[in-house]
């Protein structure tokens, strides 16, 4: 009889891909295991993870506004219609261990998973906890992270210090330069400028972009513009009159591992999965803290390696005034990139999925000891 295992959460790319890269580290320590995941119906997770080749079901939660609106109402509702149905996807499914990656969906899911007697895993991807993973740990078995001095927020002894599960697509991405050229329509040989503000893009970065875009074209570099959806036809529009081919937005980009392969220099938020994934791809990066993310932590994930020389932070309110022109220089110092690069570095930690990934399994076989027992 194969392993089963429900990962739950989302909401946002930071909680969607350390999830799959978890999945991808199960199934190949484990080929035949059976796995499903669950998210919040409407929310990205619902089109990510079957892209990534995953089945999902989608619960009814959404989260309470911190200011009050008419749609806090529905949150009692909402979150009893979520536990029965969760309730029934874990019957269903019978699985051997619920892992919460964070997100609305994982409250549920994991509280009832518990409640059955499944064992649970969480995954906190921040250096500041969040809320639902710092409820769920009363009954988490397991709490993998990815920050030290995470027992602010967690029982001590539960805790596993093994980093961020990151796409292992991103390592040795050197190799995959040429053909990430011609993925894009670019030059290989060419300065090439990466901008990503997070799975749902970022407002002072897209509109330092869009003031500078002549500037880029002038000088002569690339640029690959994941803008968000919501930014798109502005960017869209601002490429039309420019007609420089080598200036190119996407709303999203679901290859990464070229655009990592084909940039020089990111411009980037420093969210948890954001700064994992620059540290394993040794990539030169500026980044931009979200200045209202939880407790700040965004401006303390990019501190962490600006005070190692392993990055460039630019404040989100000086980002008009500063970022184009910290890209500009940093693109045409290469030494600068050079030790950048190298800096970063050290702070990869390209085993996390795998070492995480074990940590389900073990709870899985303590399940089944104790079963036969």
């Amino acid at each position: 009889m194969s392993t089963k295992i429900i990962i739950s959460g989302g909401g946002t790319g930071g909680h969607i891909y350390p999830a799959v890269a978890i999945a991808n580290a199960l199934r190949e320590l484990e080929p035949g295991i059976e796995l499903l995941f669950v998210g919040a119906e409407g929310k990205m997770e619902m089109e990510k993870v079957p892209k990534a080749g995953y089945a999902i079901v989608g619960l009814p939660i959404v989260g309470i506004q911190r200011q009050w609106t008419l749609a806090n109402l529905a949150f009692p509702y909402k979150l009893i219609k979520s536990l029965n149905k969760a309730r029934k996807v874990i019957k269903d499914f019978r699985p051997s261990v619920a892992v919460g990656v964070g997100g609305f969906a994982s409250g549920p899911l994991l509280l009832v998973a518990s409640a059955m007697g499944i064992p649970t895993l969480i995954q906190e991807q921040n250096s500041y906890a969040g809320i639902t993973n710092k409820v769920l740990s009363k009954w988490a078995k397991k709490i993998c992270v990815a920050y030290p001095n995470m027992e602010r927020f967690f029982p001590k002894e539960k805790i596993l210090f093994f980093g961020n599960p990151v796409r292992s697509d991103i390592i040795n991405i050197d190799q995959k330069r040429e053909a990430a050229a011609q993925h894009f329509g670019l030059k290989a040989d060419k300065q090439t400028l990466l901008i990503i503000g997070g799975s749902l893009g970022a407002r002072s970065i897209n509109r330092s972009l869009l003031q500078g875009l002549q500037r880029l074209a002038d000088a002569g570099y690339q640029v690959i513009w994941q803008t968000g959806k919501d930014f798109d036809g502005q960017a869209q529009e601002a490429l039309q009159g420019l007609k420089c081919p080598g200036i190119q937005s996407y709303p999203f980009i679901y290859e990464m591992d070229l655009a990592y392969a084909m940039a020089n220099v990111v411009i980037s938020r420093a969210g948890a999965l954001s700064v994992s994934e620059l540290c394993l791809a040794e990539k030169p990066a500026i980044l931009v803290p979200y200045p209202f993310a939880s407790e700040d932590h965004q401006t303390q994930n990019a501190l962490s390696l600006v005070e190692q020389k392993a990055a460039i932070m630019v404040k989100d309110e000086q980002a008009g005034e500063r970022l184009l022109d910290t890209a500009i220089e940093l693109l045409h110092n290469e030494p600068l990139q050079r030790e950048l690069s190298h800096n970063i570095r050290s702070f990869a930690q390209p085993q996390a999925a795998a070492c995480i990934a074990k940590e389900i399994l073990a709870l899985v076989h303590s399940k089944k000891s104790k079963t036969e027992s």
